[in-house]
């Protein structure tokens, strides 16, 4: 798990997320269900896609129930198909109730995520465009988001605002301007001791120009651009910095763009407007 990487603490989400869900107790089960009754079930895919979510799946299991025991028949990564199994869990039939609802809204999305991500991937085969995602997340499960990004083949853009300096429109307005927000952000580099990569936004041709004659960054994104300027953004930049090709780019016209050249292609649909794949955990 790139807990590492997500600043994204596993243990204490699952922790907080059972307590959102259970609060003082799943009366239903702990009515129902005598304490001491044994259950198993099996995680049944109902509809095509990529699974992930499968490790944080076994380590909910693991917190709700360290006496769970769980055996997997399929990966993270790989290709699921209506009816496949990709796990079964057996133990006490009170703590596999109390798991299954977290495991799979956690799954579903994790896996809508992932197989969202690599049918763009894979437009793109053939191509030097990496596909990567945006901060277009949702609050607090960030982390599993980026991660069923990976999972499906694609790769992070910035995870938050503390690892790479991105200048967009509304920085370069606030600034001054593009020539002060890029001055300003190298010197406040040099003056915090800290390496970042800086990306600044361009809208238009000019604004690419204005970006190649101060120089002093890392990555140059393309907003906005037609597929006809951004070949002309392409050969202006001329291999100098790194480029990535931004909005209103869609499984239609992805490999168009990537075709352009460009370096990287971020588009916020991968983790913002996702439909999640069907998973259930049914008694067996």
């Amino acid at each position: 798990m790139p807990e590492t990487l997500y600043h994204f603490n596993v243990k204490q989400f699952i922790i907080s997320a059972l307590a959102e869900d259970t609060g003082d107790g799943d009366h239903t089960s702990l009515s129902c269900i005598p304490a001491s009754a044994k259950g198993k079930a099996h995680l049944l895919v109902k509809e095509n896609g990529i699974i992930a979510g499968v490790a944080l799946a076994v380590e909910i299991f693991k917190q709700v129930d360290k006496n769970l025991k769980v055996t997997l028949f399929i990966k993270d990564g790989e290709t699921i198909k209506k009816g496949d199994i990709i796990l079964t869990v057996e133990g006490k039939a009170q703590s596999i109730l109390l798991a299954e609802r977290l495991v799979l809204n956690c799954m579903q999305r994790m896996s809508g995520i992932a197989t969202y991500t690599n049918k763009l991937v894979q437009l793109c085969k053939g191509t030097p465009a990496k596909v990567i995602d945006t901060r277009k997340t949702t609050p607090n499960i960030r982390g599993l988001e980026k991660w069923a990004v990976v999972i499906g083949g694609g790769a992070n853009h910035r995870i938050g605002l503390y690892d790479m300096i991105l200048i967009k429109d509304n920085l370069i307005d606030y600034a001054g301007g593009i020539k002060q927000a890029i001055e300003a952000a190298n010197s406040y580099l040099k003056q915090k001791n800290k390496k970042l990569k800086i990306e600044v936004e361009a809208r238009n041709l000019n604004e690419v120009k204005q970006i190649l004659a101060i120089g002093k960054v890392n990555r140059i994104m393309l907003d906005n651009f037609s597929i006809i300027d951004i070949k002309k953004a392409i050969a202006l930049i001329n291999h100098r910095y790194e480029t990535e090709a931004s909005g209103g780019i869609t499984e239609k016209n992805i490999k168009s763009y990537a075709k352009c050249g460009v370096d990287f292609i971020s588009v916020g649909a991968l983790t913002h407007n996702i439909k999640s794949i069907d998973l259930s955990l049914k008694a067996i």
